[in-house]
């Protein structure tokens, strides 16, 4: 018998308990910057310098921090459902947990391209300096999606959606668009179980069930309902 697809949506709030920030601070800083000062293509023309050791410091965070309980119990589900999941996140969490099927919406902090090339990439696991120069002639940049830039992986997880059977989102506020606006793909009819220590606007779907606690305690929880389902 085919397992039923979960799919999963995950953002920063899941990467959160393993020491990783977010940028959505009361301040509206990121690590003491303005978003945009460090995470756009205008900033990337005006201080390059700048927003690379920004990302240098990110992938130093991601290599020197570990899967939480939640990313773990993510990868616990492919035992009973053909599990996917979207993240939002550049970290390599999901991966280290286990999970096999995951899609970088906004790219990933382990790779690196040319900035005159999307397409071609290149694993990197130490900091990326300004001296470093793609076949291209290009400079090398963090693989990561910016503000202001498309989003391409959205025309392929539009479609994971419509295919749910029972659908996850977990720590996510639903605030970036258009990463945010993949849930109006779910189906009506499908489960949707909200993971947040502070449960987004959900109201506009049907079948949610909201469990508002942090990830790693809110994964536990439904791990529990699901089996209960069964």
């Amino acid at each position: 018998m085919a397992k039923q697809r979960l799919v999963a949506l995950t953002g920063a709030g899941i990467s959160a308990e393993s020491g990783l920030h977010t940028f959505r601070d009361s301040d509206g800083l990121w690590e003491g910057h303005r978003v945009e000062d460090v995470a756009t293509p205008r900033a990337w023309r005006r201080d390059p310098a700048l927003v690379q050791e920004f990302y240098n410091m990110r992938r130093r965070d991601v290599l020197a921090t570990v899967p939480n309980a939640a990313h773990i119990a993510l990868a616990a589900l492919q035992e009973h459902y053909d599990v996917h999941i979207v993240t939002q996140n550049i970290d390599d969490l999901h991966e280290r947990a286990g999970s096999r099927n995951v899609m970088h919406l906004h790219g990933e902090i382990l790779k690196m391209r040319s900035e005159r090339n999307e397409y071609q990439l290149y694993p990197i696991t130490t900091d990326i300096t300004l001296d470093m120069i793609a076949a291209d002639g290009g400079r090398y940049r963090p693989h990561v999606v910016w503000f202001e830039e498309p989003v391409p992986m959205i025309a392929q997880a539009i479609p994971l959606m419509y295919e749910a059977d029972v659908f996850v989102l977990v720590g996510t506020s639903l605030a970036v668009y258009p990463a945010a606006g993949l849930v109006d793909h779910v189906p009506d009819h499908v489960m949707k179980y909200v993971v947040d220590k502070r449960i987004p606007e959900v109201k506009r779907f049907r079948n949610v069930v909201p469990i508002e606690q942090p990830a790693t305690t809110g994964m536990a929880h439904l791990l529990e309902l699901l089996r209960n389902s069964k």
